[in-house]
């Protein structure tokens, strides 16, 4: 039975013009749902009717402090309720395990055992939200069909009724979050229920009753003294906030696994100044029972327990901090970091305004900031020493962060602050250091005056922290991506050679994994009276396959200006490849140009097919000999093909990133790319070599790397 809760207030709904809807419309579909399917939490997310957000409108069966990281969540977020609305599918999260490799976002917050299905709330013509529902950690790692038609069923006529509510201009009202409620009645008459209580009171150990929210509905004679406080101070107060040496979130943790779990939970508090105490907590969907005891034989777990007398945060504030820092993992570049800083974190703590400052070569160099009008305010702090008598600098030196409520205290603290005005009131510096190293300083400005009490403090010293580690691997990663990049360009023709006959255009596009780096190479070489054109890919994305792409790069133009003919060409480079002794393959096709006779001779070693347009438009797929890749077989031979190429003609060589993709076949794929290439119709090269790129969905995914190679007869 489910019922309304008396506890939670939810938060805005989505609403359409009109008069007022006399029904829950959504707490009725929620409550249906999870019976029907027998799950112990759930809630009903609506599209916000501005923007692509989707806001949580009610829950069911847990507090909603439990879900206060994702109660408005972007469409574009990795979270199961986007998903589902983004792929208009269900998504299954079978288990603890799953959710951290699928969602770590949730599963850093939410580490316990439970499975979760989140679906679409939608029509054929439109989104209106999303649902998920849980279930405790014992549920099947696969959802059953029955569950999933149910499910489905639910969630169609759940948006078939908010369809109609819209055409009908009904707004919807805010709905109160659900919670389980205590069945109406009992199993026992009142002699019993007395009977029940003097059993209870004559218990040795203490027992109490927790509501969902944490609440303390009922506790014995012997639980209130264990507890070290009357029971009529402790009833209808938190445990961990009645009882001051159990204010840990470590203890709230527990409460919240076992409800989330549905699986028994227990731990251990040392009751000033030396007991210690064990506590045993028995789930259901309407609250818990807790056996509190004397702890036996604890004396090795001491340090396991924390100190007394740390002052915790709460743990709605915790559970924000994990999952931004969980957002944090997920930046790549410097860039990222500040955006992410900007986007998450800033409004989190209350902020207005940040700058991320790096710290090289002694000097503090601004790398973004966000929330400034006059953004020359800032940059004139770009490369500030880090001996200078400013905030930013001290910090860093220091390791210290410094909070200032005023700017009156900053003046007094900082003279040289006097007389810039940045039109903030209050800020926080944060040194940002990771493995030991100093690496920059985080400055959150505040429009008004700021209080920075102790647990806030600490709050933002730890975000800072993370801030630094995020920071650090950005560095990292934006180093060997200019690394890569200024390889990939020096190993690559700067230009093409112009060649008689032929007008020439090429693009090259780095694998998306990996380093950015990859083997795929092409080139023009120019030799009286002719000229030669080669492409090739070497196996792998990383600094190994770029070498030897450069090395089978300049091998070819060596063997070409010598003026070995194409077999004998691809023959030498199979036997310096094999020479040398890696266990890399490659791919290549080499043709000779032959202007006055317009024709090529081509040579193919284990490479996809050239692609000719013929002057009236015509496409076909050349289907010319060839031996195996290079690199395997020391004794292989590649025979040559000639192919004519009259003037206006167009011929098409490409690397195999432009056309193979997962679950694509390549002839559809060959089939695909020659349509593009006819509807092209007559433009210049370098936009034709463009269009194909740009409409290759092989191309788009950036598996593999692809390069494009063309070359248009002239008339």
């Amino acid at each position: 039975m489910v019922g309304v809760s008396d506890g939670q207030t939810p938060g805005p709904t989505p609403t359409a013009a009109g008069s007022a809807a006399d029904r829950p419309l959504l707490s009725l579909a929620l409550a249906s749902m999870m019976d029907e399917v027998h799950a112990h939490s759930g809630a009903v997310y609506l599209l916000a009717p501005d923007h692509p957000v989707l806001e949580m409108a009610v829950m069911a069966g847990m507090p909603r402090a439990f879900a206060a990281p994702w109660e408005r969540v972007g469409l574009s977020a990795p979270i199961p309720v986007a998903e589902a609305v983004r792929e208009r599918r269900l998504v299954w999260v079978g288990g603890e395990e799953e959710m951290a490799r699928r969602f770590p976002r949730i599963a850093v917050v939410l580490p316990y055992p439970f499975a979760l299905a989140a679906l679409p709330v939608a029509t054929p013509a439109a989104a209106y939200g999303a649902v998920f529902v849980t279930w405790p950690g014992s549920h099947p790692p696969v959802l059953s069909d029955w569950e999933r038609e149910h499910l489905g069923a639910a969630c169609d006529r759940l948006a078939m009724r908010l369809e109609r509510a819209a055409a009908e201009s009904r707004r919807l009202l805010p709905e109160p979050d659900l919670l389980a409620a205590p069945p109406a009645g009992g199993v026992a008459d009142t002699l019993g229920s007395v009977e029940a209580a003097r059993m209870v009171a004559r218990l040795p150990y203490g027992l109490a009753s927790l509501d969902l929210h944490g609440r303390i509905s009922f506790v014995n004679a012997a639980g209130a003294d264990l507890l070290g406080l009357p029971a009529g101070e402790l009833l209808g107060t938190r445990l961990w906030a009645s009882v001051p040496w159990l204010n840990d979130p470590m203890y709230e943790d527990r409460y919240r696994a076992a409800l989330i779990s549905q699986h028994i939970t227990s731990f251990l508090a040392l009751r000033p100044p030396g007991d210690w105490l064990s506590f045993r907590m028995y789930p259901s969907t309407t609250g818990l029972s807790v056996r509190i005891s004397r702890a036996r034989a604890v004396t090795e777990l001491a340090r396991a327990v924390p100190e007394p007398g740390a002052g915790p945060s709460s743990l709605v504030t915790i559970s924000q901090v994990l999952s931004l820092a969980g957002a944090l993992t997920e930046a790549v570049g410097v860039q990222d970091v500040v955006q992410l800083v900007a986007d998450e974190i800033v409004p989190a703590v209350g902020s207005q305004a940040l700058v991320v400052l790096g710290s090289q070569s002694g000097r503090l160099h601004v790398l973004g900031h966000r929330g400034y009008r006059d953004p020359q305010v800032i940059e004139r702090f770009d490369g500030t020493p880090l001996t200078a008598p400013l905030p930013g600098a001290r910090v860093l030196s220091t390791g210290v962060p410094a909070f200032f409520e005023s700017r009156e205290q900053m003046e007094r603290l900082y003279p040289a602050r006097r007389g810039v005005s940045d039109g903030f009131a209050a800020w926080a510096f944060l040194p940002l250091i990771a493995s030991g190293r100093p690496v920059g300083t985080c400055v959150l400005a505040y429009a008004e005056p700021h209080h920075f009490p102790a647990d806030e403090r600490a709050v933002l010293t730890s975000l800072g922290g993370l801030i630094a580690q995020a920071l650090e691997r950005a560095w990292l990663y934006d180093t060997k991506h200019r690394l890569a990049h200024g390889l990939q360009q020096a190993l690559l023709p700067h230009s093409l050679s112009r060649v008689p006959g032929f007008d020439a255009a090429a693009r090259y596009l780095p694998a998306t994994r990996g380093m950015d780096i990859g083997g795929d190479f092409y080139d023009l070489v120019p030799t009286r009276p002719t000229a030669a054109a080669v492409i090739g890919d070497v196996q792998g994305h990383n600094v190994t396959a770029a070498g030897l792409m450069g090395q089978l790069r300049t091998a070819v133009r060596a063997y070409t200006t010598v003026g070995q003919e194409p077999h004998e060409v691809m023959r030498s480079t199979n036997r310096l490849l094999m020479d040398l002794g890696v266990e890399l393959f490659a791919s290549c096709l080499y043709l000779r140009l032959d202007p006055a006779h317009a024709s090529a001779v081509m040579s193919r070693a284990g490479h996809p097919p050239p692609l000719l347009r013929r002057p009236d438009g015509r496409v076909r797929v050349l289907d010319l000999a060839g031996g195996p890749l290079l690199g395997i077989d020391s004794a292989a031979t590649y025979p040559t093909t000639r192919v004519h190429l009259p003037p206006g003609s167009v011929l098409v060589l490409y690397t195999d990133g432009l056309v193979e993709s997962p679950g694509t076949d390549i002839e559809d794929a060959l089939a695909e790319l020659g349509h593009r290439l006819g509807d092209a119709g007559d433009v210049p090269l370098g936009r034709l070599a463009e269009y194909l790129v740009r409409h290759s969905a092989a191309a788009r995914e950036r598996i593999d790397d692809v390069a494009v190679l063309l070359l248009r007869a002239r008339e």
